[in-house]
């Protein structure tokens, strides 16, 4: 007997929360990298910068203290959970998941690489990629177990930053290592910002590499909340979140506030993260500021969990999230870029967040649109084609559709 081969899911076989979830950290991950596509990437993750005032140091604090650290970590659980949601559908069919799962994998990480390197430097994609490959080892693992994993996971990251802090305590100030990353900056900001696409790409491929030595620090954390969400479908959380009343409402009413609390004694505490200067200071304010995020975070999918039905609007940007990410890339390095329009490091800090915020408008009203015509997103169809191997149907209504 043949076993039965992988099929696109239909519509109505998805669970209509995670779109709405995916919707949700989309909007948070474009609020958080809008300041990497007006200005130089390493910029953009150092805290309040003390350069703005005004309203628009009032936008970057929020952006810090609210949105950074949490929407990507939300958008690696919902990618854990999806993995989880496949791997049950495979086991309740009778399907080779394991084949299936590695071409899925596959094809994201050529996606990521094309992004990193053509579009924006960025991606998150390879780093999900080639930590999906680890994710496939932990699927025959206790349910119960996933979600003491995944909090272990996440503190390993917290724990060698804080490691790696004490031992800088030990060592001679290095001038050389502030110089080279103000060095980094200006490149970044010379290719990106007045460079020809070639130059930007080469700038690129160079910030590639010094992403991949931080998946020390980011690896972990996104393997761990890969395995949070995984728990969260396979327990049934997300699906019917009502026989789990008291975790969501405790996530709400403890976690949240927690998070907040620590988020904002981080700010307090160490507001500007200087690019090269790394000390035990920093190290505390970041591995408060990453706890913070992981108890954000969960409190973030609690409520989006409970307000779901009025959030429905945004599960079209969620069943698209893939183009939506890739668009959102594509839209600002033509405006902000030097070979594109050239408004690098020309909009203030609060207007980087209303244009955000209409980007993500316009995003939802066209995926909608293009929904109602077709089956899937353009990448997201181009993904099933490397996965299943073959071109599924794309229209609404052509042969072969579900």
């Amino acid at each position: 007997m043949s076993t039965p081969a992988f099929q696109p899911i239909a519509p109505d076989e998805r669970i209509a929360t995670l779109d709405v979830l995916r919707g949700l950290a989309l909007l948070g991950i474009l609020l958080m990298n809008m300041e990497g596509f007006v200005g130089p990437l390493d910029l953009s993750t150092t805290g309040i910068d003390p350069h703005w005032q005004g309203v628009d140091r009032w936008a970057d604090a929020f952006v810090y203290v609210f949105v950074q650290g949490k929407f990507f970590t939300l958008f690696s659980l919902l990618f854990g959970a999806g993995f989880a949601v496949m791997a049950q559908r495979a086991e309740a069919a009778g399907r080779d998941f394991t084949g299936f799962y590695l071409r899925r994998s596959l094809g994201l990480l050529s996606i990521g690489l094309a992004h990193a390197l053509l579009l924006w430097s960025g991606d998150i994609l390879v780093a999900y990629a080639l930590l999906s490959f680890l994710l496939l080892a932990f699927r025959e693992a206790p349910r119960a177990w996933l979600p003491a994993m995944g909090v272990l996971a996440w503190l390993a990251a917290v724990g060698l930053m804080l490691l790696l802090g004490a031992m800088v305590m030990l060592m001679p100030a290095d001038a050389a290592q502030a110089a080279s990353a103000q060095a980094a900056i200006e490149a970044q900001r010379q290719a990106y910002g007045h460079g020809t696409y070639a130059q930007a790409v080469l700038q690129r491929l160079h910030d590639f590499g010094a992403s991949l030595g931080a998946l020390l620090v980011v690896g972990p954390q996104v393997l761990g909340m890969f395995l949070i969400g995984s728990w969260f479908a396979r327990s049934g959380a997300i699906a019917r979140p009502d026989q789990h009343a008291r975790l969501f409402a405790w996530l709400r009413r403890g976690a949240l506030p927690l998070g907040l609390a620590l988020m904002l004694a981080s700010a307090w505490y160490q507001p500007w993260l200087a690019p090269g200067r790394f000390d035990l200071r920093s190290a505390v304010a970041y591995a408060a500021g990453s706890v913070a995020g992981l108890l954000m975070c969960l409190g973030y999918l609690a409520w989006g969990v409970r307000w779901s039905h009025a959030l429905r609007w945004l599960a079209p940007a969620g069943r698209m999230a893939l183009s939506n990410y890739l668009g959102q890339s594509l839209v600002c390095t033509l405006l902000f870029y030097g070979y594109g329009l050239g408004g690098f490091e020309q909009m203030g800090r609060a207007w980087q967040l209303l244009f955000a915020v209409a980007l993500f408008a316009a995003q939802v009203a066209l995926s909608r649109f293009w929904l109602r015509r077709f089956r899937f997103g353009p990448v997201e169809w181009l993904w099933r084609a490397i996965t299943y191997w073959r071109l599924p149907p794309l229209r609404r209504g052509e042969a072969g559709a579900q």
